[in-house]
């Protein structure tokens, strides 16, 4: 798969069959959306692209808005390279590009930019300035650049549209094993190995500390969990919060993992969620806190 880290892709790449959208998880709706694709472009002897957006728009035009996503850029492009895409480009989210009005965006992009065959788009896809643009303008201009919209379908479970926001609303309430599902893969929280103030190994259970970046927030509390250490994969336990008995004010995820006795300090690791355990709570006592987390750990093994 090769990946156009800008819209200035070469001529081998032009004609293709493009999907549109931010794609952030890579979800089972959105793999419907390719799968689809990917016929379109067998059927027809052409490329199968995606264009997406980086940073995710909604997150740049509210700069309140941090922790959105469910996946970095890098976790999506392996994310995609799964679904037989052959290329996919990167187009950076800034002012000048939000700047574009959508007949811009169709005729500088769409057409001799990328060059399109055939477009994959959500019903409620908005493009262009102030999302002037929708399904009905690319419609309009088909026949004028030669190109042939095509409006995916949903995907639906339980009857209800699967989308990123759902899954992100699954993770606040802590519904982790729902999430995996509509993800069809377990949802994982990559980053480096920070420094924090070893209480976890003073009371017997050492941790590696990762800040949550730009992640959705799942529920503050415990969960089962896998950690992906290079190539190897360990099981573990995990807490998302402020660590209230030590009155923390700073948001973290620590991770216990099973058997490690190295440090692994400003090394990338994946924390892949399994199940929640329980909400966070703060403690009377360390004792307390000690018996609580024994308790944790033999759920934790149980569940991973």
């Amino acid at each position: 798969m090769k990946v156009f880290n800008n819209i200035n892709i070469t001529k081998k790449f032009k004609n293709a069959v493009i999907a549109v959208g931010n794609f952030d998880g890579v979800h089972l709706g959105h793999k419907k959306v390719l799968k689809e694709a990917f016929k379109k472009a067998k059927q027809t002897k052409r490329k199968l692209g995606l264009l997406t957006f980086e940073p995710i728009p909604v997150m740049f035009f509210n700069k309140q808005i941090k922790n959105h996503r469910l996946c970095l850029i890098n976790q999506k492009k392996i994310l995609l390279k799964k679904e037989k895409l052959d290329f996919v480009i990167i187009q950076k989210f800034d002012r000048k590009f939000s700047k574009l009005n959508y007949q811009k965006f169709i005729k500088k992009i769409l057409f001799r930019k990328i060059n399109c065959s055939y477009l994959y788009v959500s019903k409620n896809f908005k493009f262009g300035n102030k999302r002037g643009g929708d399904v009905r303008k690319l419609i309009k201009y088909e026949k004028k650049y030669n190109y042939k919209t095509i409006i995916t379908k949903p995907f639906k479970k339980d009857n209800k549209i699967i989308s990123s926001t759902m899954i992100r609303n699954m993770l606040s309430k802590g519904q982790i094993q729902k999430a995996n599902k509509l993800l069809g893969r377990d949802w994982e929280i990559e980053g480096k190995v920070v420094r924090g103030d070893k209480r976890g190994r003073k009371i017997g259970f050492p941790t590696c500390n990762l800040n949550l970046a730009n992640y959705k927030i799942p529920r503050f509390g415990v969960y089962s969990v896998k950690v992906r250490i290079n190539k190897s994969i360990k099981k573990g336990i995990a807490n998302v919060g402020y660590r209230p008995t030590f009155n923390g004010n700073k948001l973290l995820l620590e991770v216990n993992i099973f058997g490690l006795k190295k440090n692994l300090y400003n090394k990338n690791i994946n924390v892949i969620f399994s199940n929640f355990i329980r909400p966070e709570k703060k403690f009377k006592n360390l004792l307390e806190l000690k018996s609580q987390i024994k308790k944790d750990i033999i759920k934790a093994k149980k569940n991973v």
